[in-house]
């Protein structure tokens, strides 16, 4: 189900456990987004909603539109961040990048990729995290 990854531990220190949901997922996201960003691509967007779901992050990759999901897991009891990544989130991330695609007026011709940026804490430390990019999540 999934493209090439590409594995980094970084230093970043999240919110506390108590923290909001929020607050630690819009932490995720601007590291996300951050991390992208330091490897050449553009944000285009962030938090694109609509009844489908949402998009964390629309990226550009050269001539590509990205659109990144971006998932957080502060220890794997309930599995890893990767493993959140479900075929049902993957067709609602679809539907809502068709949407978006739609309301902004691009046309077939744009060359699109969906990415997964699954972010954890490193086992070294807490003061670091291991991001996972996941390129073509689906293919």
């Amino acid at each position: 189900m999934f493209g090439k990854r590409l594995r980094k531990p970084i230093k970043k220190h999240f919110p506390t456990s108590s923290s909001s949901t929020k607050a630690i997922g819009d932490c995720a996201e601007q590291l996300a987004c951050d991390w992208l960003i330091e490897r050449g691509l553009k944000l285009v967007e962030q938090n694109f909603r609509t009844r489908y779901g949402e998009i964390d992050l629309i990226m550009q990759d050269g001539n590509c539109l990205v659109f990144v999901e971006v998932r957080y897991r502060k220890n794997s009891i309930y599995g890893s961040a990767e493993d959140s990544i479900t075929a049902k989130k993957c067709q609602r991330l679809a539907a809502t990048a068709e949407k978006y695609l739609l309301t902004r007026g691009f046309n077939n011709n744009t060359a699109i990729r969906f990415d997964a940026l699954a972010i954890s804490p490193a086992k070294e430390s807490d003061l670091h995290c291991t991001i996972n990019w996941i390129k073509n999540i689906l293919l």
